[in-house]
């Protein structure tokens, strides 16, 4: 005998969720480890935010707690309690809807549902120029970890590493020993989004802190090239707070860095506008980055003010004449020409 369907409102989030991560987002679509990292934090977030608004254990929690005014909250919550900006909460939006698509093409009573928050708009923001470090600022950032004792000289090799490669603050923690070339004049194998790898040379000095570093560890192929306390790979948090740390001990020489909101991305674009900078063409900088666009990096032609300068100094002005002396404007008609 056929079992009935259960009622929408019975049909457990947890199962479904399970269905969503490993048959469709493991076994259909292969998506990265990263990636699927990145979707399972945005689940650990709305589960909990569910769990207090709805006060249900997350094993009770149905697919139908997910009404579209549930997650415009959780939307709000992430701005407003935790921070968020604005594309991270449309980041997190677009997993939420990559989700009830696929519950409701598998129970059809969910479409109601996946109607309203399928409706759900992503919110528009304004896209701020690239914020990045000067040379000198860099300098500063690089010279703040004390590479005489273990923990400093990761960290230098950390700072190093980001700012020569440009990479993502995923793709740095994921190092592995075996993703350096040390001859040949050096590089590292990154491993990027999309699982699409790429090459990237290192500079003379990088590569002598990396053999200096490696003397200090066990350089077992397979082991993590930037270990924790504990062993293991380091964490985005764990980049972050070192990061933090040697940000706090380069204000003291360079106060100018207190001003910034230094991050992790922000060292990635430093990399992108100081090749800008250093006239390198903006595909070899894609190439360099990882953009699987090109567009992506016309961002940092925007941002970059000196070539915009010698842009202008090569373009000849046009000469104006010169009143003998200006002529008073009726209040209105000044009023109007503001």
């Amino acid at each position: 005998m056929k079992k009935a369907n259960l009622p929408s409102n019975h049909i457990l989030l947890g199962p479904a969720l399970q269905r969503y991560f490993c048959q469709y987002l493991i076994g259909q679509r292969n998506l990265s480890p990263q990636t699927i990292i990145s979707y399972r934090d945005a689940f650990k977030l709305l589960i909990r935010f569910l769990e207090q608004r709805r006060g249900k254990k997350a094993e009770s929690l149905c697919v139908t707690d997910l009404d579209a005014p549930c997650i415009l909250a959780f939307l709000d919550d992430l701005e407003r309690r935790r921070g968020n900006s604005i594309r991270s909460r449309n980041v997190r939006l677009a997993t939420i809807r990559s989700f009830i698509r696929h519950a409701a093409s598998a129970e059809p009573l969910l479409l109601p549902v996946a109607q309203c928050l399928l409706a759900i708009p992503v919110k528009r923001f304004e896209h701020a120029i690239v914020g990045y470090l000067t040379r000198e600022q860099m300098q500063s950032l690089l010279d703040a970890p004390d590479a005489e004792t273990k923990v400093g000289l990761r960290d230098r090799v950390l700072l190093m590493l980001m700012y020569n490669t440009g990479a993502r603050v995923s793709e740095i923690t994921a190092l592995r020993i075996s993703d350096l070339c040390l001859e040949s004049g050096g590089s590292v194998r990154i491993h990027g989004k999309g699982r699409k790898q790429r090459s990237v040379p290192l500079w003379q000095q990088t590569l002598r802190l990396l053999r200096q570093w490696l003397k200090q560890m066990d350089a077992s192929p397979e082991k993590p090239l930037l270990p924790n306390a504990r062993g293991n790979s380091m964490t985005r948090a764990g980049v972050a707070q070192r990061l933090r740390r040697a940000v706090t001990i380069a204000v003291t020489r360079d106060p100018s860095l207190r001003k910034l909101r230094i991050s992790p991305h922000m060292i990635r674009h430093t990399t992108a506008m100081h090749l800008l900078q250093s006239g390198v063409d903006l595909s070899v900088i894609a190439m360099w980055l990882g953009h699987e666009r090109i567009q992506t990096t016309h961002q940092y032609l925007q941002a970059d003010l000196e070539s915009k300068k010698e842009a202008l100094a090569s373009l000849k002005s046009p000469r104006l004449p010169r009143s003998r002396r200006a002529v008073a404007k009726p209040l209105m008609q000044f009023l109007e020409g503001l």
